[in-house]
């Protein structure tokens, strides 16, 4: 279901009426209500991607509830592992099993012994990467002590598969998101009045902005032969303001969109491309996956600390592994 489409308009004020008006008074049936709906939501594109966010909703709350009871810093360690080697090994699976196979194939018909084997009709679940990053974060911050972890399965479950964000972000931490479930929720109504103004302003993003600009770029690239090169480099500009417009506008619509059921989720997008240079462009540009990175990985790796070997190794590390969760943003 994308947020530019009749059924999501349909869609969500339906969801609202309910979660306002019939559960407003129950915080359980709320959040169970958030549940079903992000359920139906992400089950819109195909109903089977369904069973695998349920899975990795099973096995990060069956560990972060291991976590607890366990003192053994070794197991508590393989506990941690079992959740980030299923949760990227799925990942991994769904989005480079095929790259991986084609290109295999390529170097042995290279070095000219060719081989035909048999691959996957795999299709990639869309947001796959949101939530494996997100339910990481609360796996990660319980291991660390820095969470309790949740006894609240319904909570955790529409902390996982909060349907605002689930495909377009942004890639909320357990810290944040997670304990607002726990709170009873009232509604605000000039929180939800700014909630529609977002709403609006990420529609404006995608679709007169984004949608209108990417026509002019495939225009131009896909006849690239029969351009000159100033033309090659308006559509360059073209496409540089069709994928701001589609990124930061459906952040925007799932920020609002969050705010309207008494959600705060946190800023994605700060003009980027008024950036100084790269470093800040780096730190404007989807704010929650560049910050997941540095939180998650590069500072436990050691950051900018040690030689200039260890500095150079750390960020190799962090921009590989950006590419491999480029789908948080390619899917949209």
């Amino acid at each position: 279901m994308l947020f530019n489409s009749i059924d999501f308009a349909i869609f969500l004020p339906v969801v609202f009426i309910i979660y306002w008006f019939i559960f407003k008074k129950n915080l359980k049936l709320q959040n169970l209500l958030i549940v079903v709906a992000s359920y139906v939501f992400y089950g819109w594109w195909d109903w089977r991607f369904l069973s695998l966010i349920l899975f990795s909703t099973l096995v990060d709350y069956t560990i972060g509830r291991l976590l607890s009871s366990e003192s053994s810093k070794r197991k508590r360690l393989i506990l941690l592992w079992i959740s980030i080697v299923v949760n990227l090994g799925f990942l991994g699976f769904f989005k480079y099993y095929n790259f991986f196979l084609d290109n295999f194939v390529e170097v042995f018909s290279f070095l000219g012994n060719p081989i035909n084997p048999q691959g996957l009709n795999i299709i990639l679940p869309v947001g796959i990467s949101f939530y494996t990053f997100q339910t990481l974060s609360y796996t990660i911050d319980v291991y660390k002590n820095k969470l309790k972890p949740t006894k609240d399965f319904i909570a955790f479950s529409a902390f996982v598969s909060f349907f605002p964000q689930l495909v377009a972000g942004p890639i909320e931490r357990a810290t944040n998101l997670l304990p607002q479930f726990y709170k009873k929720r009232t509604f605000d109504y000039e929180k939800a009045v700014d909630g529609l103004r977002q709403i609006l302003w990420g529609l404006f993003k995608k679709i007169v902005i984004a949608d209108n600009c990417a026509q002019y770029a495939n225009t131009i690239f896909n006849n690239s032969d029969d351009y000159s090169g100033s033309t090659l480099f308006l559509g360059a500009i073209f496409f540089t303001f069709q994928i701001y417009g589609d990124f930061s506008g459906y952040s925007d619509i799932a920020i609002g969109t969050s705010r309207l059921f008494g959600f705060n989720l946190k800023q994605n997008f700060a003009f980027p491309y008024f950036s100084r240079d790269i470093a800040e462009f780096w730190r404007r540009w989807h704010i929650s996956l560049s910050t997941w990175f540095r939180d998650y990985l590069y500072i436990p790796l050691g950051g900018s600390k040690g030689g200039t070997w260890m500095k150079i190794r750390n960020t190799f590390i962090i921009f590989l592994v950006s590419g491999f969760g480029m789908e948080l943003i390619g899917h949209l």
